[in-house]
């Protein structure tokens, strides 16, 4: 079910991995041609770009766009150090820039809206709040020059799709994998309500 909007109010994972699917095949991220070549960083290792705090809180609006079901959300795959990883590596400064006061504009919008910051915030505050920025990135993304920069929520999206999707959580739950697969079947049958086979790639 969505939302006038067009931000689903539960984003069902089937949902997720069309979009994702779609989004890989169009290469759609922002971060220019350097956004898969980065490497993952040791657990220990310190980001430069976003500090503990700020971690935290994309790991929050992650899981607020995949939120737990009968698999687990963003947040438990870690989605908020991924993002932060392929911002810090892989976007150019202007758009490092534009992504942090993205970062920085939702916790300040959120204590507006509802008294409290994004973190402590109810989960309808969280939901509505994410709605209003996501009308605001389809009606931008529309409207804007190829010259101009994505929005930073149009970022944040597609990040939490690509770190939840490639992580183990997302590939061994949310999808079905074999770790080597058997025959190869172009035909095979998929009733509503099953989980995709995970890639190989």
């Amino acid at each position: 079910m969505t939302t006038d909007s067009g931000f689903p109010e539960a984003l069902t994972r089937r949902e997720a991995i069309r979009r994702v699917s779609t989004l890989f095949g169009g290469a759609a991220l922002v971060g220019q041609s350097a956004i898969l070549a980065s490497c993952a960083a040791p657990q220990d290792a310190e980001n430069v770009l976003f500090s503990g705090s700020e971690i935290a809180l994309l790991d929050e609006i992650a899981e607020t766009i995949l939120p737990e079901t009968d698999t687990p959300g963003a947040k438990a795959a870690g989605v908020g150090a991924f993002m932060a990883l392929m911002v810090a590596d892989t976007y150019y400064e202007r758009d490092q820039a534009i992504f942090r006061e993205g970062l920085a504009a939702i916790d300040s919008a959120s204590r507006e809206s509802s008294g409290a910051g994004f973190a402590a915030a109810t989960a309808a505050d969280r939901q509505a709040l994410l709605e209003a920025l996501d009308a605001e990135q389809h009606e931008y993304m529309r409207d804007k020059s190829p010259e101009e920069p994505a929005h930073f929520f149009r970022m944040m999206k597609e990040l939490t799709l690509l770190g939840y999707f490639t992580s183990e959580i997302g590939y061994m739950q949310a999808m079905r994998y074999v770790e080597t697969p058997g025959r190869y079947d172009p035909c095979a049958s998929h009733a509503p309500g099953e989980k995709i086979w995970a890639d190989h790639a």
